[in-house]
């Protein structure tokens, strides 16, 4: 393994989502991350398990949590690991016998990362929940969407991956600098609804000064200005326009054909509408690669919006090689990138239980393994622990 994290071993307890995704971008850094995944088969997986990218440059071990020797086997790799990962509900960890108390007694240098959506405590820290609900209650949501409409859903980008998954990352490589440090482990509550809520803290800077409105859609940033919106084209694609400063917006009118039309003052809200207006007229008499190449190249900060298909074909992502093809599929490129330490993508992700005896033989594990794999504990495969 190459990367910043190289040498560092991480425990995962099989989830979705966020925890998956915190993981991988730990093994993108080099990190030799061992999945823990179920003995049931499709346990937290949907479709092609081969092709579940959140698990790339993964190794994969099957542990029955039911069978007696089976949490001792989660704590035996704990007491071997710098990091661990669970994203389960609040007690179920303990119910089976790997939570934090279990794992930091093994070894008290561990970083004991929990991922949730309500937190560890709380009225509904064990209530079920999905990402919409999370970012609902976090303030998070309501912003998004047009003046009049309803909130839009962003995907789960702001919840499970942006509030979620890399909130976790954040905890846990600062819980591993305090390790280092002191030989001391932690526990990191990384709870989706904290974070969702922590990513608007500069609007409520703004909400604070009175320079953000509390009214979907009328404000700088959330679609309300015309000039931070996005337009139709002739052939049904869209542009994405965000000239916020002076030179920007003169850029973006002098491309639009309108430097010297009778427009209202960008600075003037009544005139917003017109504004929109016009430029939705204008934007709609050519194609999408039409504009595209009218703003190629200038500061009118227009670009044209790509499909997650088209993405990776643009000349400015393919330059930077910010996708890349692996195991035959084109995918997002390990971010961020590093100068002296580059992380990279360090295989395909596994089929469940195909890593179990070469992870407890690399792990030092391997004189257990005979027990734990003839009694039942562990299996070499899915669906393979008797």
């Amino acid at each position: 393994m190459s990367g910043p994290l190289a040498g560092v071993r991480v425990v995962e307890l099989a989830g979705i989502g966020p925890g998956p995704f915190a993981a991988m971008l730990l093994a993108d850094l080099g990190a030799d991350v061992v999945r823990i995944d179920r003995p049931e088969p499709g346990a937290f997986a949907a479709g092609d398990p081969a092709r579940n990218l959140l698990n790339r440059g993964k190794r994969s071990i099957v542990v029955d949590l039911k069978h007696p020797d089976g949490a001792e086997v989660v704590l035996a790799l704990a007491g071997r690991a710098a990091i661990l990962i669970e994203g389960w509900r609040p007690g179920v960890a303990e119910r089976l016998g790997v939570g934090p108390e279990a794992a930091l007694a093994r070894n008290p240098g561990l970083v004991y990362g929990r991922m949730t959506g309500w937190g560890q405590d709380g009225p509904l820290a064990r209530a079920a929940g999905h990402d919409i609900g999370y970012i609902a209650v976090a303030g998070a949501l309501h912003p998004i969407g047009r003046a009049g409409g309803p909130p839009q859903i962003p995907l789960n980008l702001v919840g499970d991956f942006g509030g979620g998954a890399l909130y976790l990352v954040v905890g846990i490589l600062a819980a591993l600098h305090v390790a280092g440090a002191t030989g001391r482990g932690q526990v990191v509550d990384a709870a989706i609804v904290d974070g969702a809520a922590h990513l608007t803290t500069p609007f409520a800077g703004l909400l604070a000064q009175g320079a953000w409105r509390p009214e979907r859609g009328r404000n700088l940033l959330d679609g309300g200005a015309p000039f931070y919106d996005v337009y139709a084209t002739a052939d049904g694609g869209h542009m994405a326009v965000g000239a916020l400063e002076p030179q920007f917006y003169a850029e973006l009118l002098r491309r639009l054909g309108l430097a010297d039309a009778d427009l209202p003052d960008r600075h003037d809200v009544t005139g917003w509408p017109v504004l929109r207006a016009r430029f939705a007229e204008v934007f709609a008499g050519r194609t999408r690669d039409e504009w595209t190449a009218v703003f190629d190249g200038t500061d009118a900060c227009v670009a044209p919006v790509l499909s997650l298909t088209e993405a990776p074909g643009h000349p400015h992502l393919a330059a930077r090689g910010t996708y890349e093809e692996h195991f035959g599929v084109r995918q997002p490129a390990v971010a961020p990138r590093l100068s002296g330490t580059p992380g990279r993508v360090g295989g395909p992700p596994p089929v469940p239980g195909a890593d179990t005896e070469p992870v407890l033989t690399d792990w030092g594990l391997d004189e257990h393994l005979p027990r734990w794999l003839d009694g039942g504990a562990v299996g070499r495969k899915q669906g393979a622990a008797h």
